[in-house]
């Protein structure tokens, strides 16, 4: 089954601007999810991060509601007393009658409540079913008997029009939450998805086309100086590369300064995130670089939470070693620095062999031999619970990647979240995720994937896959994505094997790479991120909700969708100069050889790359919000039939 552009709203050139305007100063909005406020996942980030530009929108009438958990309320909620009296005589009411939360309030004349997954759809169902004068948007960000398909190893996407839903739900036990989920779907009067994967899978498991495609977002930062991304990066590299010395102390026999760092992240979900396929081809690429005798250290960190009872004795006990080793040299430099500074005072050149005395080389022994180890580095660095069983282990025992010295692929798996108060790695994720080189993300099922969309937004190249609605979306807006660090892997019509083939050569180019060929990318990458600002993408959801108001309200606001055939939306084109891999390295693209790096000679000005760039992304404009009463009377009905009733 090909993935057509076949939806309302498929580009970011596809929403222009609207002729008619919307009045929402007596329009609310409630937005209800369960991860309002409540971290579960990757839709508490699309809450949290859009709520500004929604905000901006609808001002005192923007509402979210989720479940009242006291731990989240007292770190993350501000308690305020509600604006609208008649908002707040509904949560009197409900507070009296023991309910912690607030649902909606029916007395302003319009109402928009945007669902989120089938946890909140109860709601929906309800409101319609009761008939309650409310705009309803239901979005799912991933389908519930996907996510139980997929993890049963099956054949998701070539059988998708072939399921038996109804019997397949059943079978795992979730048919009750599938009905749920379905009858939200079909009840709303707009139906959205995150992404044109996820919008065909929706069609066949829930069997209603999504009107319109709402991306995920971030809130992009831009920084005053245009590479203080590049510092921020070196800066975190440097982080990362004193905990790499204390892990690998007594075997740290590679070159930090040819060391890449690459990772993966998220949900332990082994064959869903593609870790399988992640570590198959690290061994691949070990073999490679082997036999190239290439002086590249690939180091590879998962980090994806296990169950764990403790931190591993010998990866803190790396930590002190290389802590003990710092006191050491920094107590030696001390005492060698007051001996030159007094033979300077006298008017003496030191004599250099008298500098370092006996109890210095005693100090710098003792040190010495504190780092002789007789077991090589660990793979985990936590006790895990069930070490026998655990997938990453044992495909670990499997490749016999073991981190030892003839290996030019290093492993750590890191079984929890990252923490800057972490006595072990004190990085939090975002910083963690500055100082890699490469992220890693070639997942089987991945609605969106907020991993790589974070990655771009810092200016770190990312690989990820057909199947994931982040690199669908990339190979849509961009003509050669490669070229600007986002690798797409195709798993879509590749067999296993073939894809891990493709993944391993994605990593030996990277890994061919020249340090300025990599800066250049990073450079290519940071500049994608205007493509994934809320300010861009929100338009999808305000398009959602105006769509919403003209089906449930047609006698005060008008809306008209546009022909997706009517637009090819817009396409990054290639950059200026050859896309930077060795591969396709010619003269006017960076070069493999670090001896040529200050070649001035080379035609390649990246000011003027990004200047090109620059005009193909409009800049953000304010969204009308206004709107004549008298425009709005006598909208015809006649979007309404592609709404709730499409099945």
């Amino acid at each position: 089954m090909p993935l057509a552009r076949s939806l309302s709203v498929t580009s970011l050139s596809g929403l222009e601007e609207w002729d008619e305007e919307f009045e929402l100063e007596d329009a609310v909005l409630f937005e209800i999810a369960w991860e309002v406020a409540n971290k579960v996942g990757g839709i508490y980030t699309v809450i949290q991060t859009k709520a500004r530009l929604t905000a901006e929108e609808w001002g005192e009438n923007y509402f979210l509601v989720g479940p009242y958990v006291e731990s989240n309320v007292r770190t993350q909620v501000e308690l305020i007393e509600p604006p609208n009296p008649a908002l707040k005589r509904t949560i009197d009411k409900m507070n009296a009658s023991g309910c912690k939360y607030v649902a909606q309030s029916e007395d302003p004349p319009h109402v928009v409540a945007h669902f989120h997954e089938w946890l909140a759809g109860l709601g929906l169902v309800l409101c319609r079913h009761r008939q309650l004068p409310v705009a309803t948007i239901f979005t799912t960000h991933a389908t519930l008997l996907g996510r139980y398909l997929c993890a049963g190893n099956v054949d998701f996407y070539n059988k998708l029009a072939e399921f038996n839903v109804d019997k397949e739900a059943g079978d795992r036990q979730i048919y009750h939450r599938y009905c749920l989920e379905r009858a939200a779907a079909h009840c709303a009067h707009v139906f959205t998805t995150v992404s044109q994967i996820t919008a065909i899978e929706a069609e066949h498991l829930l069997k209603r086309k999504p009107d319109v495609v709402t991306p995920n977002g971030l809130n992009v930062k831009k920084f005053s100086a245009v590479h203080e991304f590049q510092n921020l990066h070196a800066q975190s590299k440097n982080r990362i590369q004193e905990f790499v010395r204390g892990h690998f102390y007594g075997h740290l026999d590679f070159n930090l300064d040819k060391c890449l760092f690459l990772f993966i992240a998220g949900r332990y979900e082994f064959s869903n995130k593609g870790a399988d396929i992640f570590l198959e081809a690290l061994a691949r690429l070990n073999y490679l670089l082997r036999v190239n005798h290439s002086d590249v250290t690939v180091i590879a960190f998962f980090i994806m939470p296990a169950r764990t009872n403790n931190f591993n004795v010998e990866t803190l006990k790396g930590q002190a070693v290389r802590k003990q080793l710092w006191d050491t040299a920094h107590t030696v430099k001390e005492r060698f620095g007051k001996k030159l500074y007094e033979s300077l005072l006298v008017g003496q050149l030191p004599d250099v062999s008298k500098m370092l005395d006996k109890e210095d080389f005693t100090m710098m022994k003792r040190a010495i031999f504190a780092t002789q180890r007789q077991c090589q580095p660990p793979i985990c660095t936590h006790n895990m619970l069930e070490d026998s069983s655990d997938p990453i282990l044992n495909c670990v025992r499997r490749i016999g990647l073991f981190n030892s010295s003839a290996d030019r692929v290093k492993i750590i798996f890191h079984p929890e979240f990252l923490s800057s108060t972490s006595p072990l790695l004190p990085m939090d994720y975002e910083e963690f995720v500055r100082g890699c080189h490469l992220g890693v993300f070639p997942s089987y099922y991945e609605p969106w994937g907020y991993t790589p969309a974070e990655c771009t937004v810092m200016g770190i190249p990312s690989i990820s896959t057909n199947l994931s609605g982040f690199g669908c979306f990339m190979e849509e807006h961009i003509t050669d994505p490669t070229a600007y660090g986002i690798y797409i892997l195709d798993r879509r019509f590749r067999g296993v094997d073939e894809s891990c083939n493709q993944l391993t050569s994605f990593l030996f180019q990277f890994c061919k790479q020249s340090r300025r060929q990599r800066i250049i990318q990073r450079n290519r990458t940071e500049r994608l991120s205007d493509l994934l600002d809320w300010r861009y993408l929100g338009k999808y959801y305000i398009s959602a909700r105006h769509m919403a108001l003209a089906k449930a309200f047609p006698d005060t606001y008008l809306y008209e969708p546009h022909d997706p055939t009517s637009t090819t939306g817009f396409r990054y084109p290639r950059p200026a100069s050859v896309p930077p891999s060795p591969a396709l390295s010619r003269h006017s693209s960076p070069r493999h050889s670090e001896a040529e790096d200050n070649d001035e000679d080379e035609r390649y000005d990246e000011d003027l790359e990004a200047e090109k760039d620059r005009v193909n992304i409009r800049q953000p404009y304010s969204m009308p919000f206004k709107n004549k009463p008298s425009a709005a009377n006598g909208a015809n009905e006649s979007s309404d039939g592609d709404g709730s009733e499409k099945n």
